[in-house]
């Protein structure tokens, strides 16, 4: 009887042993396991770390910073809005000029030729010469300016020629002669001089 006992309690040892080292075993495996979670964890938190909230001076340093771009951004775009607009206003007042002035100068050819002609009344001819020398003041201050080249070389820009001749006492490529007068406007030309060219 006694012998069974012992040998019960050796089992029981036995397995009390054997259930403590299961446990144990057990205890380990979760140790490492919330070890592992947590640093897990750990690197996730520092993945994904944010960076400090701004204090409210940086804030509106920020804000003044973006203002003052948008500011400087506006500022940009209207002054080249401006010189844009400034520049067609330009173009647009000289365009508007040589048509008006391009459609008075068969009037003005006109008025030029009965001051030229000669007359034997010096009432009619100081009348016409007066209303003529007004007329000229006039397109000149409206910033036109007459091209007569003559005696100067030849230039296609600004002349038309409608002959040539050979003439020694001129160079090659001159301008001999001007049979009517041209117009511009700064570098618009209204309407080219009609000219002989000597020796082309």
């Amino acid at each position: 009887m006694d012998n069974i006992e012992n040998k019960e309690n050796i089992d029981n040892v036995d397995n009390a042993e054997n259930v403590e080292e299961t446990v144990q075993e057990e205890l380990k495996a979760d140790e490492e396991a919330v070890a592992d979670t947590a640093k897990e964890q750990t690197e996730e938190e520092h993945d994904g770390e944010t960076k400090p909230e701004l204090t409210e001076e940086e804030k509106l340093q920020a804000e003044l910073a973006e203002t003052k771009d948008k500011y400087l951004r506006l500022m940009a775009e209207y002054d080249n809005y401006r010189k844009r607009t400034a520049k067609q206003m330009i173009e647009m007042s000289s365009a508007v000029k040589g048509d008006t002035v391009a459609e008075l100068l068969p009037i003005y050819d006109n008025f030029e030729r009965a001051a030229n002609a000669e007359s034997s009344d010096e009432t009619y001819k100081s009348g016409v010469t007066m209303i003529f020398n007004q007329l000229t003041e006039a397109i000149k201050k409206l910033g036109v300016e007459i091209i007569d080249p003559t005696g100067q070389p030849f230039d296609p820009n600004i002349a038309n020629a409608v002959s040539q001749i050979e003439d020694p006492e001129l160079g090659e490529n001159v301008v001999a002669q001007t049979f009517q007068k041209g117009y511009k406007i700064g570098d618009r030309v209204i309407r080219y001089a009609m000219v002989v060219v000597a020796n082309a």
